[in-house]
């Protein structure tokens, strides 16, 4: 099992300054949360790139900053303003591949939707096939009030692109939509590409993966195994949820005690 960090966890901290304490750390699987536009540039990028090779860092996946204004950016009724996003994504791509970074995460659309769902899948494909030109595969990740939120849209995306389709189970988003993440892996099957994971309380939805949590990690880890997933685990919390960069190593080998 592949266990790491985003570094969006230390968030608001300066993105390569994240990456960094996720290295220092000893966390060797990560993902970048970009939060600017001049992170998209070449010389951020090499700075990114130095500390990646320094600590030996897998970046399994990249998240653009501007996940709030998918919907209206992308998925909106205004068709020029998407064809305009398609050049900015791009950048993200770009930034991607000089990552090594295999995954692009993507929120989707947030509230009300103002296109069909057919043209919705339609732009989603087309992005797809953006990334792949750069070797990136678009990941849709379930958000708690965004279009992915339901497994029922999703399993609509995969039954419209098909093997293209990837998405991102992240955990704590499936419990604030109310939705079990069991029943949501399952529905889903193949399609999951990327997983973001962390524990809960009775009183909090997010916390540090740990011992005396609610969340029933070995029997997560059986199921996923069992319908063949071997992408990357990786735990993506608030400042808020976790003391330091060591509680993180700790929720992490915590983790590792179910491989």
């Amino acid at each position: 099992m592949n266990i790491g960090a985003s570094s969006s966890c230390f968030y608001p901290l300066e993105t390569e300054k994240s990456l960094l304490l996720v290295g220092k750390a000893g966390i060797r699987i990560t993902e970048v949360f970009f939060n600017s536009p001049s992170e998209l540039e070449a010389p951020f990028i090499k700075q990114l790139e130095k500390i990646k090779n320094e600590y030996s860092m897998d970046i399994t996946a990249v998240h653009p900053f501007m996940s709030f204004a998918e919907g209206y950016n992308i998925f909106s009724s205004y068709r020029r303003r998407f064809d305009d996003s398609l050049e900015l994504f791009k950048k993200y791509f770009e930034a991607a591949a000089a990552l090594g970074a295999r995954f692009l995460n993507l929120h989707g659309s947030r509230g009300e939707k103002t296109i069909p769902d057919s043209e919705y899948a339609d732009r989603l494909g087309t992005l797809i096939e953006e990334g792949k030109t750069f070797g990136v595969r678009v990941s849709h990740e379930n958000v708690v009030h965004y279009s992915g939120e339901t497994p029922q849209f999703m399993q609509y995306l995969h039954s419209q692109l098909g093997e293209d389709f990837k998405m991102t189970l992240d955990l704590k988003q499936a419990r604030r939509a109310g939705e079990d993440p069991f029943e949501f892996a399952q529905k889903l099957g193949a399609c999951v590409a990327h997983i973001h994971v962390s524990d809960c309380s009775e009183t909090e939805d997010c916390l540090t993966p740990q011992s005396g949590g609610l969340f029933d990690f070995k029997r997560f880890f059986e199921q996923m195994n069992a319908m063949g997933y071997s992408g990357n685990y990786i735990v993506e919390l608030y400042r808020s949820n976790f003391e330091d960069e060591n509680e993180l190593k700790r929720g992490i080998d915590y983790l590792k005690t179910f491989e």
